[in-house]
């Protein structure tokens, strides 16, 4: 069965959420970067 899940992080690169997953024992088919904040438009959402 293959789920798509959406993730926001943060200071992340997409290898080491791959081998994150992988080391949980989550079989990674695909990553794909869909959107990328600046950090200053990160920034002022948190503030």
């Amino acid at each position: 069965m293959d789920v798509n899940y959406i993730l926001k992080v943060k200071d992340a690169k997409a290898v080491d959420i791959q081998k994150a997953l992988q080391s949980a024992g989550i079989k990674v088919t695909s990553i794909t970067e869909v959107y990328k904040e600046k950090k200053e438009e990160a920034e002022r959402k948190e503030a």
